[in-house]
């Protein structure tokens, strides 16, 4: 797709008797555009996961971030440490579901959505395809897997991208998901990185890897241009 203006703006998705707040990136126009959800790192919802989404947005997507710390953000790994462990992640998988519905919901919409997860919201993104049929696609970047007994329930195509060199990420974990996926019959694929260490795609940390990152953008955009097209 060709790079597209945008229109951002901050919002606010009712889910199960609450809200979540969400960065919203459109292109500008009518539509109706593919829906994308871009799942946070364990630092919040911070400058580069917003920037991320308003690269999807560019991209002729409509792009939502939500806010799953509700307004906590850091950039220390101490903290991020505490704010992950005291994630409720059933709550963060519901809102993370909430927002495929209100995607859905828009007229904006072409009725299609998939979500992208970076760290902590790869696992996520995984997760939210294991608990609704409404999802289209999904990405992982580097995160965990939830239980073989959920993977059952993945319905939609997965996309995993990791790091040959992830300290936290062990290449079993790839192993795990492609066994379970191909299990079920879900179609999938899988991309490692050589040396890349986790977090290769962040372009604000250390770890950052432009050959890898560039590698899985292109892989990105063709996986959710085949799924929600």
């Amino acid at each position: 797709m060709a790079q597209q203006p945008i229109q951002t703006s901050n919002i606010e998705i009712a889910i199960n008797g609450h809200s979540v707040p969400a960065y919203q990136c459109l292109p500008v126009g009518d539509g109706p555009f593919p829906g994308v959800i871009v799942i946070q790192e364990w630092w919040g919802l911070e400058p580069h996961i917003k920037d991320i989404t308003e690269r999807y947005a560019r991209e002729g997507y409509a792009a939502v971030a939500p806010d799953l710390y509700h307004g906590e953000v850091t950039s220390e790994p101490d903290e991020a440490r505490k704010l992950v462990m005291a994630l409720d992640r059933p709550r963060a998988v519901s809102e993370v579901v909430g927002t495929v519905g209100y995607i859905k919901s828009q007229g904006f919409s072409n009725g299609k959505v998939g979500t992208v997860g970076y760290c902590m919201g790869g696992g996520l993104s995984i997760a939210t395809a294991c608990n609704t049929e409404d999802l289209d696609a999904a990405i992982i970047y580097y995160g965990s897997n939830p239980d073989a007994d959920q993977l059952a329930n993945v319905t939609c195509p997965v996309l995993g991208l990791y790091g040959g060199d992830d300290d936290g990420i062990p290449i079993s974990t790839v192993v795990d998901l492609s066994v379970a996926l191909e299990k079920n019959g879900t179609p999938y694929e899988v991309h490692i990185y050589g040396a890349a260490p986790h977090a290769f795609f962040n372009d604000t940390r250390e770890s950052y890897r432009a050959e890898a990152s560039a590698h899985s953008w292109t892989s990105t955009l063709e996986f959710f241009s085949k799924n929600l097209s």
